[in-house]
């Protein structure tokens, strides 16, 4: 049950593109209930329904991409040997099988990281939030090229960077890496004897 629910949360959160998801949740939270701000960036209840806008699609694509490979993993004979060995399940899943499954997660989270910087964008100015996404819609209605490149340049090199970053803790979250890591070193400081 917790499962399907969980499923069928996450594709709703997919399925809808983040403006949709921001007009209706000013419908919703500022229209109807009337119990957060509809626009502005004064104060926490300001920044309630920007940041649950950006973080709903991204949560929900690591919900599915976390699921999918945690079922892979879980059916692998190593997983088996775990518990044949007496492991606790605890122990199994959060151990062995998570932490082997978390390398696509790792892929996913980097790709929504820019994808959520695109998003922060549109959604900025729905919820006319004073940062970089507003400044460069402005600033390309304005046809204002160099603002627009300056902000267009700040995000590439952010992505790129949160890439790196997410290589570079393969590594630290796969075994398997850092021991083909750790035997190259040892060949090119072989080498590099021999010389």
């Amino acid at each position: 049950m917790i499962d399907t629910l969980a499923r069928l949360v996450s594709l709703l959160g997919v399925s809808m593109p983040n403006f949709w998801q921001a007009m209706i949740f000013i419908l919703i939270f500022a229209v109807n209930l009337k119990i957060l701000p509809a626009s502005g960036f004064y104060g926490p209840s300001y920044w309630i329904m920007p940041a649950f806008t950006i973080g709903v699609h991204t949560s929900c694509s690591i919900l599915r991409t976390t699921r999918s490979s945690m079922l892979e993993t879980i059916r692998q004979d190593y997983i088996r040997t775990a518990r044949a060995k007496g492991a606790s399940e605890k122990r199994v899943i959060w151990i062995h099988a998570l932490r082997n499954a978390l390398i696509p997660v790792l892929t996913i989270v980097g790709l929504r990281f820019g994808a959520g910087l695109g998003g922060a964008v549109v959604i900025e100015s729905i919820f006319s939030v004073p940062g970089l996404g507003k400044l460069m819609v402005d600033a390309i209605k304005q046809r204002d090229y160099p603002v627009v490149q300056g902000g267009v340049l700040l995000i590439a090199v952010s992505f790129s960077m949160i890439n790196l970053l997410v290589d570079m803790l393969y590594a630290y979250v796969d075994p398997r890496i850092r021991s083909q890591y750790n035997t190259y070193k040892k060949k090119k400081a072989g080498k590099e004897e021999k010389v």
